[in-house]
């Protein structure tokens, strides 16, 4: 099948698998598009591993339909270095030094375009060519992953928690190398990780994976037009707060915490705006805070839900 025909990189329909009577993946749906960064986030335990694996063919799944690249999971073999999956754990040979190791998978690389060189410098690994992977740290030991993975020019990159071990700095390079693939080649990506602060600075789309199933997926624009802004008020006038609150157009009262705020969301009112109808009532606010919509504060929504 000619890939290039399709807009879709990626495409999992209906994925379950379970070990026993415990289902770790349940009706599993999950599009990435061609050209896209999509970020798949979940709490550790949440599933993305096994994912990655049924998706791989590396763990058979007992439902469910999956494509990439219009292969199979059985056929992935046909992609030849289409497919690059890299995972948290380095799978590199530990005895041989880091650019030995690149010159072998070079050899085996049918359409490489880049020397081991060049993926050293792409990852700042030029200092470490001499040492056996086994000395490497743990950030080390990922970068020599990924640049291991771009001698070729795939087509679609899958990274499990691909900022595992790196520093600050380690993970500023491989966010700026993400997005360059992706801008200058083409890449595009699925990144599988609990670390939603990373993620929001480069993915396109991003899917939140909770307890075996997707709860919300979609483009990042769409996802934080949906949200809408929530208020925290409070006021030593408490009851007649409260009694506006429920009765003012446009604002919907949620709750009121421990503390005395009033949570409410307000779809078409800014704030300043509920202050100035407060006023009008002689409702004296002594705190507004606005807590302004992101895909943060909607992961800890989704991810909580159903928690203790």
């Amino acid at each position: 099948m000619d890939s290039s025909q399709i807009d879709v990189a990626l495409s999992v329909s209906k994925l379950n698998k379970s070990y026993g009577d415990f289902k770790v993946i349940r009706d599993l749906e999950l599009q990435v598009t061609r050209g896209s960064i999509h970020g798949l986030v979940g709490l550790n335990g949440s599933g993305k591993t096994t994912t990655l694996e049924c998706i791989l063919g590396l763990k058979e799944f007992n439902s469910g339909n999956v494509s990439v690249l219009g292969y199979s999971p059985a056929d992935l073999h046909r992609a030849s270095g289409k497919l690059v999956a890299i995972f948290d754990t380095s799978s590199l040979p530990p005895n041989v030094s880091l650019r030995h190791c690149l010159q072998h998978a070079s050899l085996l690389c049918e359409n490489k375009v880049r020397t081991p060189q060049e993926v050293e410098a792409m990852l700042g690994l030029e200092a470490f060519s001499k040492f056996k992977i086994k000395h490497l740290s743990l950030g080390n030991k990922r970068r020599a992953s990924i640049a291991h993975a771009l001698l070729g020019q795939p087509e679609i990159i899958l990274l499990d928690e691909p900022f595992n071990g790196l520093d600050a700095g380690g993970v500023d390079d491989v966010l700026s190398l993400i997005t360059r693939l992706n801008q200058e080649e083409g890449t595009s990506f699925l990144l599988s990780s609990h670390q939603l602060p990373y993620l929001e600075q480069i993915c396109s789309h991003i899917a939140v994976l909770h307890k075996g199933a997707i709860a919300l997926s979609d483009s990042v624009p769409n996802l934080l037009a949906g949200n809408i802004e929530t208020v925290l008020i409070r006021s030593e006038d408490r009851a007649s707060l409260l009694n506006a609150l429920k009765i003012i157009d446009e604002v919907q009262y949620l709750k009121t915490d421990e503390e005395g705020y009033h949570h409410i969301s307000m779809a078409n009112k800014s704030s300043s705006e509920l202050n100035q109808q407060l006023t009008a009532r002689n409702i004296e606010v002594s705190e507004l805070i606005l807590q302004r919509a992101s895909l943060a504060s909607m992961f800890r929504a989704i991810t909580s839900e159903g928690s203790e």
